[in-house]
């Protein structure tokens, strides 16, 4: 098994390196002012500037639209080429995305946030040459952002299929009425567009009654009731919103692939969504654990160095080969789906959904304990990015669907999982662990 790097691979991800230590880092001070200054002025939910800024600067230089994958012949609708991005394979991007999870601002800098990458992919792969024009275009440009609405307070959304927002035809269009929240972006001033997933045919089949639709956002009633926080955190000007949807019209034409493929379009959204916040979240745990040696090596406790007391040992050698362990099962994951697709990989998707948080939390609790009293206030960020982490163990599927597939998954080696308790099993899979 060969884990050097290719040229490609090695060059790409550089690129972004030098771009964040060299271009991004020296502005932290600058972005966090402008951050200050905007809440004094009641100016929160505007966009920070100094992202404004860099921008431009990141497009010229190629690193722009990273996520979008080569491009694979499976477009549903429309073979165009326009709206291809970079091209770069999972595997490269993981690689960039790591750099990115660095600096929790940096992903907007290349135009690489959720949930607009998610986005911008289901519409790439499953909307009309009309769709794209209208939203990919802008949203490939930087030129607007948007949200996606699939979670509802009065259900438990982890299973879809609870999901009871309508999307009822309704002459030559569809009515849509529910209350969807956790409506990630839906706070900046630049989101025109959310895709909605909601049920089209009430009495259709298990998987076969849910769509997805375009929904513009400032279609009439369209009504953002509150912001919600995250351990106190806002997120602005990012945001997440509660969202009531009261007899919202939409034409036709507003409708992704088709009636009651809704399903069928998240299974192609979620495999590479959940994955990037991994490969992010890699980057949060080399972050917490830079910061963390760095505030041991520097503070004396009882006569010594802090990192010289036997705990914080024990503590970083378990931070480093989790991280170690974390990167190989993300990278697999990645590779696995640019050589067999994402349904081959979903289980490498779901142990890597699972393990990227859990992971990061451990070493970000550490690196707060590391910080004392400071860890837990904002001159600090380590209070933050765990309260941000945090919330990955819910999105795009809680730790408990994942587990589950994964232990069904180990489960299906030895028995029918279809089979009644008092049934045969059926005959053990020959192969390993088939003696047990």
């Amino acid at each position: 098994m060969n884990f050097d790097l290719s040229d490609r691979q090695r060059a790409m991800r550089d690129r972004v390196k030098a771009f964040i230590d060299e271009k991004m880092r020296p502005r932290a001070g600058d972005y966090k002012a402008a951050a200050k200054a905007q809440d004094a002025a009641g100016n929160r939910w505007q966009p920070n500037p100094v992202i404004e800024e860099l921008k431009p600067v990141a497009r010229a230089e190629g690193l722009w639209n990273l996520f979008m994958p080569p491009h694979s012949g499976q477009d549903h609708v429309d073979d165009s080429f326009e709206f291809d991005g970079t091209q770069l394979s999972n595997l490269e991007y993981a690689l960039c995305a790591e750099e990115m999870g660095r600096v929790y601002w940096a992903s907007e800098v290349f135009n690489c946030s959720a949930p607009d990458t998610g986005n911008m992919e289901v519409i790439h792969r499953y909307g009309t040459r009309e769709q794209k024009d209208r939203w990919l275009a802008p949203l490939m440009n930087g030129e607007i952002r948007s949200a996606f609405l699939m979670t509802e307070p009065d259900v438990a959304s982890s299973d879809a299929t609870n999901i009871e927002a309508s999307i009822i035809k309704d002459g030559n269009g569809w009515l849509i009425n529910g209350r969807k929240w956790w409506s990630s972006g839906a706070g900046d001033p630049r989101c025109k567009v959310a895709i909605l997933m909601g049920k089209s045919d009430p009495e259709g089949s298990r998987h076969g009654s849910q769509s997805m639709i375009l929904l513009p956002m400032d279609t009439d009633g369209v009504t953002v009731e509150r912001m919600l926080s995250v351990y106190g955190y806002d997120h602005a000007p990012h945001g997440h919103a509660e969202i009531s949807l009261t007899n919202v019209r939409l034409p036709a034409d507003a409708i992704l692939l088709g009636e009651g493929r809704g399903f069928e379009i998240a299974q192609g959204r979620l495999g590479p969504g959940r994955i990037h916040h991994c490969m992010r979240t890699i980057g949060v745990a080399e972050e917490a654990l830079e910061a963390m040696c760095r505030r041991l090596t520097a503070r004396v406790a009882f006569g010594k160095y802090i990192y010289q007391q036997s705990v914080w040992e024990e503590r970083v050698a378990r931070a480093r080969i989790d991280i170690e362990m974390s990167r190989l099962l993300c990278l697999k994951a990645a590779d696995m789906m640019d050589r067999a697709g994402n349904k081959a990989a979903r289980n490498e998707i779901a142990m890597i959904k699972v393990q990227a948080p859990n992971m990061a939390l451990a070493i970000l609790d550490d690196a707060i304990q590391a910080h004392g009293g400071g860890g837990v206030s904002s001159d600090h960020e380590l209070a933050a990015t765990w309260a941000s982490v945090r919330t990955l163990r819910f999105a795009d599927g809680p730790d408990e669907v994942h587990n589950r597939a994964i232990a069904r998954n180990e489960f299906a080696k030895y028995t029918d999982l279809k089979a009644k308790p008092g049934e045969p099993r059926g005959a053990v899979p020959t192969g390993a662990g088939a003696n047990i």
